[in-house]
């Protein structure tokens, strides 16, 4: 068996984090963690008071954070002294190591603001490593399209469009993918990688088997095979997230993720006393 089929559908729940952000959280909730996967979240609004509180300063220990930009503007700065302003299409990856201390503030008071935030976990053998930033800008993200779809590649390869993440231990694959009315996507997946299709807007549908309707803001967790077919009942959008597991205990205290509770506890003390960015 080499077809992937739907695994499990999930729809998000309705959340907020920061000064009030308003979000739909799908992994961070059921499931918890999908290795290596930790938290999912699509941001975003019409309303600037959803949004206008954005993320001030806090912390983070043990984790790579990547956000993906669709719409609007978001301010970053972080204890690296790293700074910069994150537009439409933009991504910021951040390998966040021994410890960070950033915020993400949005630059603008009205308008839309629409964007993804992914938690990567690290393994033990690189949580306490230096801090590491990563800008990509949306005119470095090379783009497959032909008439029917238009791939662009955040991480991986799909057909002559090579994404700018290399090198990276868990494999990644990061597609933002869209889908015209009635075509299909085809891609193979690594079999050992845990894999995912997060609908943005549209409808779909996954392999041979029957499913669910899946349509629009939707987590799909697809099962561990080769060949992904994907359907567009409409014009649709989709991320396709792939990566492989890490395969380790891990332990959760907010925005810290290491092995141990010890180390989460030494975390907390860290920042309270001054010394968590080394």
């Amino acid at each position: 068996m080499t077809e992937i089929e739907v695994k499990k559908i999930i729809k998000p729940i309705l959340s907020s984090d920061g000064a009030g952000v308003k979000l739909k959280r799908s992994i961070g909730v059921d499931p918890n963690y999908y290795d290596p996967f930790l938290m999912l979240d699509e941001f975003g609004s019409d309303n600037k008071d959803d949004y206008v509180g954005g993320f001030p300063a806090h912390p983070h220990r043990g984790i790579e954070t990547v956000t993906y930009m669709l719409h609007g503007e978001f301010e970053h700065e972080d204890s690296t002294g790293s700074k910069g302003k994150m537009k439409a299409g933009d991504v910021q990856w951040m390998k966040t190591g021994s410890g960070i201390i950033h915020s993400e503030m949005p630059s603008m008071s009205e308008g839309k603001l629409q964007g993804f935030q992914l938690w990567i976990n690290m393994p033990a053998k690189l949580k306490m490593s230096r801090p590491n930033y990563i800008y990509i800008n949306s005119n470095e993200i090379q783009i497959f399209k032909d008439e029917e779809k238009q791939v662009k590649t955040i991480a991986g390869n799909f057909k002559n469009a090579v994404g700018p993440i290399k090198g990276h231990n868990i494999e990644p694959i990061y597609f933002d993918v869209e889908l015209k009315k009635d075509k299909e996507f085809k891609f193979d997946l690594p079999k050992t990688h845990n894999s995912l299709v997060y609908l943005v807007s549209g409808e779909i549908e996954i392999g041979r088997k029957k499913h669910d309707k899946i349509k629009d803001s939707t987590l799909i967790l697809l099962s561990q095979d080769i060949k992904l077919n994907i359907k567009s009942i409409t014009d649709s959008k989709f991320l396709l997230i792939s990566g492989k597991p890490i395969n380790e205990k891990i332990a959760r205290g907010g925005p810290f993720v290491m092995n141990k509770k010890s180390e989460i506890l030494q975390a907390v003390n860290d920042f309270h006393n001054g010394t968590f960015v080394k």
